[in-house]
């Protein structure tokens, strides 16, 4: 469960920005927005957060944000020695161009409240910290920070940090400077830190635009028969009027040539895989014949439901959080409806998944679909920094007209359009 995150220095993002997915003391939409936590410092927690904004906001660069963090926990033991660090801070500033970009997120994983956080440039990690609440006070399991006046990094580790001290030493020893502990002790078989890194790998999915979705999760889903009939279900929720879906896997080999510059001669190599043709079947009209059309040739809002359904599926069921940036795109307002209906259903959305996105639709900018704690904006000051803040700090009324609120300019975060002369 993503509890809250906070970026600072990292792109358009000057100072500290918090996202937080805490409910407030709102009663509406209580029952389908939001679910218990097990926490007394945060009782309940939303379903979903959307996100406003001008194109060129920051929108997108909050969800980057979460993105380069998981990412970089994920594979940062891998760098090797002098590898630089692939961060980009604000650089209209003389100063944050010099300083590291922070990041830290706090979840729940197996009931355990954890806020884990590392700051970096671009050559290497210069402090990084985890604190677990298991008892609901927070223990400090280890901090590491770099002193660059002596050049050296100074660690502490908490009481509570388990495990024999040589194997700390080794873990400590072998972190390098462009290396996360966190991420250099999972790969050394630290037991204690693997449910913050499985919450990095298993729990956190993020979809950039122009990444594309993989589409895999759907064809796999469609693999078994449950599994292509709970994806026909999902597709004709949206009504599609798809009668089937088919599967077809070929070999392809794939050659490969090179040059050999000692032999002055080609070499080429042949590799075999499999390509899978995915066709959904449509009825003819007063009749019983089945059309197979290919999944290229449908149209892209289809395309895009088909290769949203497996992970949404699987984020439904596995409880994880699904971050989407400009969700919008290719699909229809009321399938996004359709979409975010499922992760406001507790019936099927049993295990307390969570989504937050970013969309210019502001059709879906409602309070029968969205609490007032789960809007957010963004909008850029004059020195061209990104600003997140809740739709909360205007204290808008139970039933407001939010849409027409936002596009009056009540809310702020709207592009400035000026005039244009031939």
């Amino acid at each position: 469960m993503l509890i809250e995150f906070n970026v600072n220095n990292f792109r358009s993002i000057r100072e500290t920005q918090t996202l937080s997915l805490v409910a407030g003391t709102g009663k509406e939409l209580q029952k389908q927005n939001t679910f218990p936590s097990g926490l007394k410092a945060a009782p309940s927690l939303l379903r979903s957060g959307v996100i406003y904004g001008p194109n060129a906001a920051g929108k997108s660069n909050i969800m980057r944000a979460i993105n380069f963090m998981q990412n970089f926990v994920l594979t940062s033991q891998a760098l090797q020695e002098g590898q630089g660090i692939n961060v980009a801070p604000f650089l209209f500033s003389s100063t944050t161009r010099l300083e590291p970009s922070e990041f830290e997120v706090t979840f729940i994983q197996d009931n355990v409240r954890y806020q884990y956080g590392f700051a970096v440039n671009n050559h290497r990690v210069t402090h990084e910290w985890l604190l677990a609440y298991p008892e609901g006070k927070p223990q400090r399991w280890f901090e590491r920070t770099f002193l660059s006046q002596e050049k050296r990094y100074d660690w502490e580790f908490g009481t509570k940090f388990t495990g024999p001290r040589h194997l700390r030493d080794i873990w400590q020893t072998a972190t390098r400077q462009n290396g996360l502990f966190l991420s250099t002790a999972i790969q050394l078989n630290n037991e204690q830190l693997k449910p913050v890194f499985n919450w990095f790998q298993h729990k956190l999915a993020v979809v950039l635009p122009g990444l594309g979705i993989n589409l895999q999760f759907s064809i796999d889903q469609c693999g078994s028969e449950d599994g292509k009939k709970l994806m026909m279900e999902f597709m004709n929720a949206a009504d599609l009027s798809i009668h089937d879906i088919t599967l077809q896997t070929q070999k392809a080999k794939t050659v490969t040539v090179k040059f050999d510059a000692e032999k002055s001669v080609p070499t080429q190599s042949v590799a075999e895989s499999e390509i899978t043709t995915v066709n959904f079947l449509h009825k003819i009209h007063d009749t019983e014949e089945l059309i197979p059309i290919q999944l290229p040739e449908e149209s892209d809002g289809t395309q895009k439901l088909f290769a949203f359904a497996g992970p949404w599926l699987d984020v439904l069921a596995k409880g994880r959080i699904l971050l989407v940036d400009e969700l919008d795109t290719s699909l229809h307002p009321l399938m996004v409806r359709f979409l975010i209906n499922l992760v406001h259903n507790p019936e099927i959305n049993k295990n307390n998944a969570q989504l937050v996105f970013t969309t210019h639709d502001t059709s879906i900018l409602d309070t029968d679909i969205f609490r007032r704690d789960q809007v957010w904006f963004v909008e850029k000051d004059r020195e061209s920094a990104t600003k997140l803040y809740p739709l909360s700090d205007f204290s808008p009324r139970k039933k407001e007209a939010l849409e027409n609120g936002y596009l009056k300019g009540r809310y702020g975060a709207l592009p400035y359009i000026g005039e244009f002369k031939f």
